[in-house]
């Protein structure tokens, strides 16, 4: 029972006790947050290599699929602008029909991370990472709409990041200052209307602001509808081509992406939990990302996940239930139907500047600031490389390389906290057990180990020396908190070592889990459960039994 109510979604919870009054609460702030989520959709999907349909879609399918069987009573999914640098590489590279494989096979691998309890596991990646490719993700959009708020002419269409910054150096002389006016227009009423407006969303108005001023003043400023055909129709649902090789090639990708949904979607959980006081279902939420981004990616959508600001906007508007997020895709369905084929009348500056904001609202740049004030050089490190490869290559090869690094650092950080010291020279103050307390035979060794037993610590066993005349050596092992088998093995090795000089090995206070993996690896049998004391104090007289055969 337990089981299922963690994979249960919490629309079925939230229907148990519903009531008329919510439902007006929920269905006023789904229309909100879809007019808010629509400019966002299109400059996501701009920004991800897309039309600016696909990104509609994606609000309305994954949007949908996501709220009626999500873990969240009030998450709002769609588009992010964290996939946009790694879905713009997969389109240009695979095309539309292997962002559609890659963005399947990641959501089966989010219903497979679900159902095998990852939710909870998602934390263990390491803050440094998180804060520096999402910084990184941020630079990365900010470049990739220089072209469009300058008004530049490209003379072809880089891919890297990198390479688009070095063409707007190169196409500098092609500078559009209509366009830049239009961009400056878009960001100020961005700026402003976020502080000051509460109702109506600022992205909508510089829209509305920046098509009027275009069309009124016939500037020669490009438009959504002079680089994309734009149908207000919906969309058939359709599998898209895939072979044995594509799968394997994408496979990294959709990892990422899987990873990328995973941590932005419980972040999102989480952040709502604090602000509606509710409690949301990891495992459950993970689940329905992955089918909504299967759903997605079958009706012609891109890659989703649960959309921070979308979310909060849904709580301050009076949205509890999932009820909100399905009114939020409906909503959407109908100005597509409707209102699309004006899309097409929107700047492109205004979509940069759309851009800009939602670049600097995700970048956390005083958290990066505090982080690079106040962590260790090796944190700091690991923050550094993040950011650079985000920047200069992408996201997959950031998150890899990252999370090695951060592995690495760990252990060292491990190993050297585990100790392995004599009696004589442990400090004596306050300790009952200390050496001078004791009636140490002379015959005897005393050494103690604190900190875990792993890999990286496990040559630390090697300083645990016997002299000449030496019977019996005990090991106090109250401090180990865990093993691994190769410590077990080092163990092993120096039992005989010491067996070779005729030395008695005596293990004092083993805790439970080293316990049970020496029993299992036969070790306790190849010891002697005699050689296994549970204090310092029964191991000092079974060292004298010991030394006196």
């Amino acid at each position: 029972m337990t089981s299922f109510r963690e994979y249960s979604p919490k629309f079925f919870d939230a229907m148990k006790n519903y009531s008329a009054s919510q439902f007006a609460k929920d269905a006023v702030s789904g229309v909100i947050v879809a007019i808010i989520a629509l400019p966002l959709s299109i400059a996501l999907a701009l920004a991800s290599g897309v039309g600016p349909e696909e990104g509609i879609y994606t609000a309305i399918f994954a949007g949908f699929v996501i709220s009626f069987l999500g873990g969240s009573t009030v998450q709002i999914a769609g588009p992010t602008a964290a996939f946009a640098t790694i879905v713009a590489g997969i389109v240009a590279q695979k095309g539309m029909a292997g962002l559609s494989l890659a963005t399947i096979m990641a959501g089966i691998i989010l219903v497979i991370m679900g159902f095998l309890r990852f939710g909870n596991l998602i934390r263990f990646i390491p803050y440094t990472i998180t804060t520096g490719f999402t910084l990184g993700i941020a630079l990365t959009i900010v470049i990739g709409q220089l072209k469009d708020f300058f008004g530049l002419t490209f003379t072809h269409s880089p891919v890297e990041t990198m390479e688009k910054l070095k063409e707007c150096i190169n196409c500098a002389s092609t500078f559009n200052a209509q366009a830049l006016l239009i961009g400056l227009l878009s960001l100020a009423i961005l700026i402003i209307g976020g502080k000051l407006l509460k109702k109506v969303p600022p992205s909508l108005i510089a829209v509305i602001v920046g098509i009027v001023v275009v069309k009124a003043a016939k500037m020669d400023v490009k438009t959504i509808g002079d680089l994309y055909t734009i149908s207000g129709g919906l969309p058939k649902p359709a599998l898209p081509a895939f072979s044995p090789s594509l799968v394997i090639d994408l496979l990294p990708n959709a990892f990422t992406i899987a990873v990328l949904a995973a941590i932005e979607s419980l972040l999102s959980c989480v952040v709502a939990d604090g602000m509606a006081g509710s409690r949301h279902k990891p495992n459950a939420e993970l689940i329905a990302q992955g089918a909504g981004n299967v759903v997605s990616a079958l009706f012609g959508g891109i890659p989703a996940t649960g959309a921070i600001a979308r979310t909060a906007a849904n709580i301050k508007n009076g949205g509890r239930t999932p009820v909100a997020g399905m009114v939020h895709s409906i909503v959407l369905v109908l100005i597509l139907v409707v209102l699309m084929p004006y899309a097409s009348l929107i700047p492109m500056p205004t979509i940069a500047a759309i851009l800009f904001m939602v670049a600097y609202n995700m970048s956390g740049w005083k958290a990066c600031f505090s982080l690079v004030k106040a962590s260790p050089k090796s944190d700091i490190a690991v923050f550094s490389i993040t950011l650079f490869l985000t920047v200069m290559f992408d996201l997959v090869v950031a998150i890899e390389v990252g999370i090695v690094l951060a592995a690495l650092l760990f252990l060292m950080r491990m190993a050297n906290v585990t100790e392995v010291k004599s009696w004589n020279n442990i400090d004596e103050h306050n300790d009952p057990d200390a050496i001078h307390l004791k009636d140490v035979p002379k015959e005897t060794l005393v050494y103690e180990i604190t900190g875990p037993m792993f890999f990286a610590a496990s040559d630390k066993l090697m300083g645990l020396n016997a002299t000449d005349g030496i019977k019996s050596v005990i090991v106090r092992m109250r401090s180990v908190p865990a093993m691994d088998i190769t410590a077990l093995r080092a163990l092993r090795n120096m039992k005989n070592a010491y067996e070779a000089k005729g030395i008695t090995l005596i293990l004092s206070h083993v805790q439970e889990q080293p316990f049970h993996m020496m029993e299992k690896a036969g070790f306790v049998a190849e010891l002697g459960q005699e050689h296994f004391c549970a204090n310092i104090d029964a191991s000092i007289e079974h060292a004298k039994i010991v030394n006196a055969k």
